[in-house]
C-alpha cells in the first residue's frame, strides 16, 4: 500500500502555528492546506489552515470558525479530536490529532474494490461516526472518500 503522501514545505509555507511546528504538507482543499505538524508535546498533528487570499475575507474567517467550533463538539472512536485552534489569528487555523493511514479513496483507487468484509466494517465505523456527529445536532456536509482516512485502529 502506498504510504499517505506528505510533500515538502514550500517557500512560504507557515514554519510554525500555535505551538506546533509544521514539518510537511498533506493535502489541500478549498478553503485551505492541511499540513503535518508536531504538537509542544511531541505528538503529531494534523494542521489545517485557510488560504491566506480569503483571511482577509470575513465571510470565510467566520465560516472557518464555525467548522472550528462545530468540530469540537464532536468525539468519538471514529472522528478525529480537535486538539488546538487559531481561529482568530491573522491566518486561522486549526489542529486536530493525525490520523496516520490513506484515505478510501486512495484505497479503492490502488486496489480496487473492497471485501464484504472489510465494507461491512468500514460501514459499522461510519455508522458510529455519524451518529456521534449527529447526537451533536450536526451535519457532517463534506463525506466523500477522499474524507476518510482508514487507519490500523480504524
Amino acid at each position: 500500500m502506498t504510504e499517505p503522501l506528505i510533500l515538502p514545505l514550500a517557500p512560504g509555507d507557515p514554519q510554525h502555528l500555535g505551538g506546533h511546528q509544521l514539518i510537511g504538507l498533506l493535502g489541500h482543499g478549498g478553503m485551505g492546506r492541511v499540513y503535518l505538524g508536531i504538537s509542544p508535546d511531541g505528538g503529531q498533528v494534523a494542521v489545517k489552515v485557510m488560504h491566506p487570499q480569503y483571511a482577509g475575507d470575513s465571510a470565510f474567517r467566520e465560516r472557518f470558525k464555525r467548522e472550528a467550533e462545530t468540530a469540537q463538539r464532536v468525539s468519538g472512536r471514529f472522528t478525529a479530536r480537535v486538539l488546538d485552534s487559531g481561529v482568530d489569528e491573522r491566518t486561522p487555523w486549526l489542529a486536530t490529532e493525525y490520523i496516520p493511514g490513506p484515505t478510501l479513496a486512495q484505497l479503492v483507487s490502488e486496489y480496487g474494490p473492497l471485501p464484504e468484509a472489510s465494507v461491512r466494517a468500514l460501514a459499522a465505523g461510519l455508522a458510529q461516526a455519524l451518529s456521534d456527529i449527529h447526537s451533536r445536532h450536526i451535519v457532517h456536509r463534506d463525506l466523500k472518500p477522499a474524507n476518510v482516512i482508514l487507519s490500523v485502529t480504524g
